[in-house]
């Protein structure tokens, strides 16, 4: 409940700051929601911990009873044989002090046996305890690790839709551009540019039209020159034919 007042007041912050929209940004949330994940994982992890640490507490206390047990147990048998050695000797009174610290021994061991046979129903409950937690926390790694991949896939198609979204925003400008003079759209820039290219294309042929009409006058002017020295030559030589 408190963390729901904390998420709530954050988002009621971020519209009074005005930034209600960048928390609420697909990535945010992606982020919000993995690290909740991390969170619930980590606390599952501790829980785990310490389920299975009182498995190892209860093994150790086990252990050391079952110790106290054998050392009760020789002391118990060592203090009948001396009884035993007492009663032959004929030493009563000795062997009888010897009974009574044999009793005293056994009513420890008693005690102490059924210390640790509750210790192993303890330790039976903390073992499935133990096998539920470790099962948990692989099953929510697991999880997580599910998560993880979704988040990279979903970042992923968040960033295509984002290029998606700057590509057609992109073409709708271009599509839409005009110059701040009024001259008109892209396409009839284009246009224009296209009729003057086609002019100075058409004033280039003209030019050299004009330019091969040049050359043939002068061609021809040379021509007829030339025509006028051959026949020149021709009325000298005839000239030179008539003489005697």
């Amino acid at each position: 409940m408190l963390r729901s007042f904390r998420r709530l007041w954050r988002y009621l912050n971020a519209a009074l700051e005005g930034t209600l929209d960048e928390l609420l940004d697909p990535r945010v949330l992606i982020e919000q929601a993995i690290d909740e994940a991390k969170r619930r994982h980590t606390l599952l992890a501790e829980q785990a911990a310490a389920v299975l640490g009182n498995e190892r507490e209860l093994e150790i206390r086990i252990r050391r009873t079952e110790t106290e047990a054998g050392r009760l147990r020789a002391s118990a048998r060592q203090v009948l044989v001396l009884a035993d050695r007492a009663r032959a000797s004929g030493e009563e009174t000795r062997a009888a002090g010897y009974e009574a610290s044999a009793t005293a021994f056994a009513g420890q061991l008693t005690v102490v046996e059924a210390s640790a046979s509750d210790l192993r129903t303890l330790l039976e409950t903390a073992a499935a305890a133990s096998r539920a937690a470790r099962r948990g926390v692989e099953q929510n790694a697991f999880a997580l690790r599910d998560q993880l991949t979704q988040r990279a896939r979903l970042l992923t198609q968040l960033e295509a839709t984002k290029l998606q979204e700057r590509m057609a925003d992109a073409v709708r400008e271009v599509a839409s551009f005009a110059p701040a003079d009024g001259t008109g759209t892209l396409a009839a820039v284009s246009e224009r540019i296209d009729a003057r290219f086609a002019r100075a294309t058409g004033r280039g042929e003209l030019a050299a039209d004009a330019f091969d009409a040049r050359m043939l006058d002068v061609r021809k002017a040379s021509l007829d020159i030339e025509a006028e020295r051959r026949l020149a030559e021709i009325r000298a030589a005839m000239a030179a034919e008539k003489e005697p």
